[in-house]
């Protein structure tokens, strides 16, 4: 598992500023529930001034979704909208003692959100609608030109470092040539070649790597986990294999077909990629179509 600061759960278990902010002036909302992460930020603006008096959020997602937008709200209040449009998704990660290397998209995404309640309050428009031609990675909504400035941003070298910091590649990966495309374009213009062999360095290694069946274990009890909920519903899941970072299921009676089967799926791939520390993709099957797939 990841290793979260003690200032990353405390702002987990005890946020700061969440909830609905009456009488506020500027509001900025970014991501989407379909994508698993979504955050309104919101803020109370002097108008003489325009220092920012009180921030509150409300957001969708992980716990360093929760923590990076109570951090964020404790940064900004006090500073005028210049001085809060300063802050970085670093500053926001420094803030809490820092992030894992793959939950810094969190502290982005809080960015984006301020940008879009300044926007807001300004009265310009702030979109991050994608041009005809210009999304990279569909299962997240994520464009060329957010990838291309946190490349710069950050100063990411690896398509392992733009899914941390985007979430950009993190399910299907067949955005992984587009993303490379990219950090070849961007490492240029510093003179830097692009090598798809290199490893983050900000990735540490586990003192201790799970066995095969431990591994499988720990994805059979993340499922069991989620089960009860799904036959409330009706519906429910079953682990049908594991093939290196790919996990099979088959999603079953309401569940199968059912709109929110995407949803479902990805908080079930967040939450293992929780557990086992490493990228995993959750596919769905149908009952027995796996098995007759493989030949047996």
């Amino acid at each position: 598992m990841w290793d979260y600061s003690d200032k990353v759960k405390e702002h987990f278990f005890s946020p700061r500023n969440a909830g609905a902010l009456e009488g506020a002036n500027g509001v900025g909302d970014v991501g989407s529930i379909s994508c698993g992460d979504a955050l309104r930020l919101m803020l109370k603006v002097d108008p003489e001034s325009e220092v920012i008096q009180d921030a509150s959020f409300q957001t969708f997602g992980c716990g360093s979704a929760i923590a990076s937008s109570s951090a964020l709200t404790e940064i900004i209040k006090g500073k005028t909208l210049d001085e809060a449009l300063k802050v970085s998704n670093q500053d926001i990660a420094d803030y809490l003692d820092g992030l894992p290397p793959e939950k810094m998209h969190c502290s982005v995404m809080g960015r984006e959100a301020l940008q879009a309640a300044v926007a807001n309050y300004r009265g310009e428009v702030w979109s991050d609608d994608h041009e005809e031609g210009a999304l990279v990675c569909k299962c997240f909504a994520v464009d060329a030109v957010l990838i291309e400035d946190t490349i710069r941003a950050n100063k990411l070298t690896t398509v392992e470092e733009v899914t941390n910091y985007t979430k950009a590649g993190g399910s299907c990966a067949a955005c992984h040539e587009g993303i490379e495309e990219i950090l070849i374009k961007v490492l240029a213009e510093t003179g830097v070649a692009f090598d798809p062999t290199a490893t983050p360095a900000a990735v540490e290694v586990a003192p201790a790597q799970m066995n095969t069946l431990q591994r499988i274990r720990r994805i059979e009890q993340v499922i069991q986990a989620v089960r009860p909920q799904l036959q409330r519903d009706h519906g429910d899941i079953e682990l049908v294999d594991v093939d290196g970072k790919t996990v099979y299921v088959n999603m079953i009676g309401a569940c199968s077909g059912c709109q929110m089967e995407s949803l479902t799926l990805n908080g079930i791939q967040q939450k293992l990629m929780e557990e086992l520390g490493e990228f995993i993709r959750v596919v769905p099957t149908r009952a027995g179509s796996l098995t007759r797939a493989m030949g047996n």
